[in-house]
């Protein structure tokens, strides 16, 4: 209990006393997370509106794949992106490892399959609801899912965080990746790691209680200000 104390001490000295190197690597986590959550949104919310409102064959398929790719070890999903951009990897010319680069991209596959289900299930749900009303109207298929999507825009956005939410506690691969690499690579999930093996758990525990404070901070002010803009749109409707 003490120790929870002292971290929580410590993380207040390290917020007020406005230490360089924590808002670096706070700033870093954020950079890398939100690029990841942005990409992995803009792909897989409509990938999965497209999946919702189509039939094919491979359809059950792909969503099998999907929901399995939501319990992938995300250690696996590192070590996949590390031999695809090694030096002896097929994009290892574009030497990305070890950089901020192949974070976003590790995180981005880790939180694709997230968005990408839970707007499946959302959009499918409305999907079947309107789909009299959709085929009466003639509509094309783009337009069934534009209007689902912007229909359903709350719970999208709930999947959105719910992906930042895992990126942001991601360790595993971002250090595959990443390397840990001081005022380079280094986040906050990864200083945790490294000041607890190092034994310096007062440290480690204020640095979890920073994260812990960022991402609930990110999420407030996500959510306040997407509801006060669907709020404006509302309205005008």
């Amino acid at each position: 209990m003490s120790d929870l104390f002292d971290g929580f001490i410590q993380a207040l000295m390290l917020i007020f006393t406005l230490d360089k190197d924590l808002y670096v690597i706070s700033g870093r986590s954020l950079q890398v997370t939100l690029t990841a959550t942005l990409i992995a949104s803009l792909v897989g919310i409509p990938f999965g509106s497209w999946l919702a409102v189509s039939n094919f064959r491979f359809r059950s398929s792909i969503i099998v794949l999907i929901n399995a790719l939501m319990g992938l070890p995300p250690v696996v999903i590192g070590l996949l992106v590390y031999l695809l951009l090694s030096k002896s990897g097929p994009f290892g010319v574009f030497n990305l490892l070890f950089t901020p680069m192949a974070m976003i991209i590790a995180q981005f596959l880790i939180i694709l399959p997230i968005i990408a289900s839970v707007s499946h299930r959302t959009i499918r749900s409305l999907w079947e609801e309107y789909r009299d009303f959709f085929v009466s109207l003639n509509a094309t298929r783009w337009q069934i899912i534009l209007t689902l999507i912007k229909d359903a825009r709350r719970s999208l956005v709930t999947a959105s965080l719910a992906g930042f939410g895992r990126g942001i506690g991601e360790v595993g691969a971002i250090m595959i990746v990443g390397g840990n690499i001081d005022h380079a690579t280094r986040v906050l999930t990864t200083a945790i790691s490294l000041e607890t093996s190092r034994g310096n758990f007062n440290l480690a525990m204020a640095l979890g209680i920073i994260l812990i404070l960022l991402s609930i901070t990110i999420n407030f002010l996500i959510h306040i200000t997407v509801k006060s803009k669907y709020e404006q749109l509302d309205d005008q409707l």
